[in-house]
């Protein structure tokens, strides 16, 4: 029995012994594990939206006077961000898919630097081709008189080639020569109605 305890009161020297080690003992404090809200926000960075605008008007907006057949007929200042990594060049087209025999272009632009984010108005930027009235170069809305509004589109095409290598060419012709090299598209919509001569 003397024994036993003997070895008791050893036992509860040594752990009185011990126990102010922790005193001196550095603190650890352990680093909060992100919850699933978190490691979300830290992965996703969605890219830039690719997009086109123009100070002259607004997406779906009426296109001003200025820029059409019945004013300077002149182009209307662009500008565009978010283009695709791996952007190289750019084309423009500008069309109306509302015009009475089909779709009818106003304008065929590419070769337009890849590192460019506006045309300036009346730009002659780049390589122009021909438009359907048989014009190098830009050509504004000239919908008939009297017609419902028609759209017109202008349509960015970012490429992975510094050169399209077309000279004068249609809009045909380009959408040939760059239909493997489209790396996206921006989109941005005007309006333009011409009243009836005499209508009030």
């Amino acid at each position: 029995m003397s024994v036993l305890f003997r070895m008791t009161h050893r036992l509860r020297d040594l752990v009185s012994a011990v126990m102010p080690v922790r005193s001196w003992l550095p603190s650890v404090t352990e680093a909060p594990v992100a919850g699933p809200a978190e490691c979300t926000r830290i992965a996703s960075h969605p890219a830039m939206e690719f997009k086109i605008s123009s100070p002259a008007f607004a997406d779906g907006a009426d296109i001003p006077v200025r820029h059409t057949c019945d004013g300077e007929d002149i182009s209307p200042r662009l500008t565009w961000r978010g283009a695709p990594r791996g952007t190289r060049s750019f084309a423009l087209i500008m069309d109306d898919p509302d015009a009475p025999r089909g779709t009818f272009t106003h304008w065929v632009v590419w070769d337009l630097p890849g590192d460019l984010n506006e045309l300036g108005e009346g730009s002659t930027a780049g390589a122009q081709g021909r438009n359907s009235f048989g014009r190098q170069g830009y050509g504004g809305p000239c919908p008939p008189r009297g017609d419902d509004p028609h759209r017109y589109r202008f349509t960015l095409h970012a490429l992975n080639v510094p050169k399209v290598g077309l000279s004068k060419s249609t809009r045909d012709e380009l959408a040939a020569a760059i239909d493997t090299h489209v790396l996206g598209t921006a989109l941005l919509v005007g309006r333009y109605q011409r009243q009836r001569v005499g209508a009030r």
